[in-house]
């Protein structure tokens, strides 16, 4: 999930020991990437579960789309990606950045817009493989691929596009240019996000003179590995008429969030700081999805209770979610309640957490699958991996898990994962096309 400033949204990497630079982030892990996420306070009414048909909604239609930068060469696709602390030398062609924005529907169902990063290749083929990447959790409305450059959060993006590929990147909903709150960690809405955010790319690559073909490799970190699961799910059930699922490739993924990464955070196992932004973002977005609480005073304790929601409405900064937050999540955070409720979480939190959860479980990929972490994550905890690995063999799948081992990036293993892993997914991606 990741939270990030300008690293990843909440970036916990800069937080063991270095939360200082965590300053335009929120966590980069589990919950983080993106400085303040904006979440829609919606009414615990009727839930439309985002099945929309695309052609009754519009879905998918492209609404505008802006050239933000050209990065001429490979060179310049490199040094691109070294200013975030990337690898370089996978890049193969120069790239064109193009923040597009769309008509999706929000997490009831209803019509609304998003935004999202669409890199193509310079000087490369008509028809070109499509990659969506999804990026971890972010807070605030700026922590989004379309909405920075040079940055953790693109970087991804414009690996995957200069190594050849036409590269998606949704900003989800409330993120970017999207209006209202980000529903943070809700499944259904990353999945019709990320899937209209290809149509919507599809729709505008013949103005830039390219074709996407219909294979799809998906990948995403941490709050975006379980976004990266959600859409691979939906292209496997032929809820697009021309994309296919190629192959999924998540990164250090919060899975199981209710059965593992909860726990985890709770019993003090991961970073403690990153754990109570975690815990606070889990209250606050869930509940305007799904009404846990009436009032904040029953799951906050003062005086954070009468200033925790409003951190996370898309317009702070990681550095003010730092600093508007405790150090400590039982005794200075939660009540009892609040700390009840996420250790044995009833309805209709246990519901909520049961479909975030099924990401691994209620269904059996095809396409070939790998699954990246690096052991040592300070905010998603490898469990997360591990449960997702014995759920897929459970089905029948196998999904190798590649430890991509000491690989810390601004004091962070969390971050470090990211940044290693895209290099390697870079270069799977680029294996599985050629076969």
């Amino acid at each position: 999930m990741t939270v990030s400033t300008s690293p990843s949204a909440f970036s916990p990497a800069r937080s063991r020991g270095a939360l200082r630079a965590c300053a335009a982030a929120v966590c980069c892990g589990l919950l983080l990437s993106g400085p303040a996420v904006a979440t829609a306070a919606a009414s615990p009414v009727g839930r439309a579960h985002a099945h929309t048909p695309a052609a009754e909604s519009g879905r998918g239609t492209l609404v505008s789309a802006e050239k933000l930068y050209t990065l001429a060469t490979p060179r310049a696709a490199a040094a691109e990606l070294a200013a975030a602390g990337f690898a370089g030398d996978t890049a193969r062609h120069g790239v064109v950045a193009y923040r597009l924005v769309y008509r999706t529907v929000d997490a009831y169902g209803r019509p609304t817009t998003a935004s999202g990063l669409f890199a193509l290749p310079l000087n490369s083929a008509h028809r070109l493989r499509t990659v969506s990447f999804a990026h971890g959790t972010g807070s605030h409305k700026n922590d989004a691929p379309s909405m920075q450059r040079g940055a953790f959060v693109s970087a991804p993006v414009i690996a995957h596009a200069a190594a050849g590929a036409a590269t998606v990147a949704p900003d989800y909903l409330g993120l970017g240019k999207g209006p209202g709150l980000h529903p943070w960690m809700d499944i259904s809405s990353e999945t019709t996000a990320s899937l209209d955010m290809l149509r919507a790319a599809r729709a505008f690559a013949p103005r830039a003179g390219h074709v996407l073909e219909r294979e799809v490799m998906v990948t995403g970190f941490s709050q975006g590995a379980s976004a990266a699961l959600g859409l691979g799910r939906a292209l496997e059930s032929g809820q697009d008429r021309w994309f296919r699922l190629g192959a999924l490739a998540p990164i250090s993924g919060a899975y199981d969030f209710g059965g593992a990464e909860l726990p985890a955070l709770l019993a003090g196992e991961l970073e403690p700081k990153s754990s109570v932004v975690y815990a606070a973002y889990t209250l606050v977005a869930f509940n305007r999805l799904h009404h846990l609480y009436d009032a904040p005073g029953e799951v906050f304790e003062d005086p954070y209770a009468g200033t925790v929601e409003a951190l996370f409405d898309g317009t702070h900064t990681g550095k003010e979610l730092m600093d508007g937050t405790p150090g400590n999540l039982r005794d200075e955070l939660l009540t009892d309640h609040g700390y009840e409720l996420l250790a044995h979480p009833t309805e209709p939190l246990a519901a909520a957490l049961r479909e975030t959860d099924a990401v691994c479980t209620d269904w059996t990929p095809r396409a070939p699958v790998r699954l990246y972490m690096a052991a040592g994550d300070e905010q998603a905890t490898t469990e997360n991996t591990a449960h997702c690995r014995a759920a897929l063999r459970a089905g029948g799948v196998s999904a190798p898990v590649i430890d991509l081992g000491e690989v810390d990036y601004s004091g962070s293993r969390h971050l470090g994962s990211n940044v290693a892993a895209t290099a390697a997914v870079v270069r799977w991606f680029g294996e599985l096309s050629r076969r």
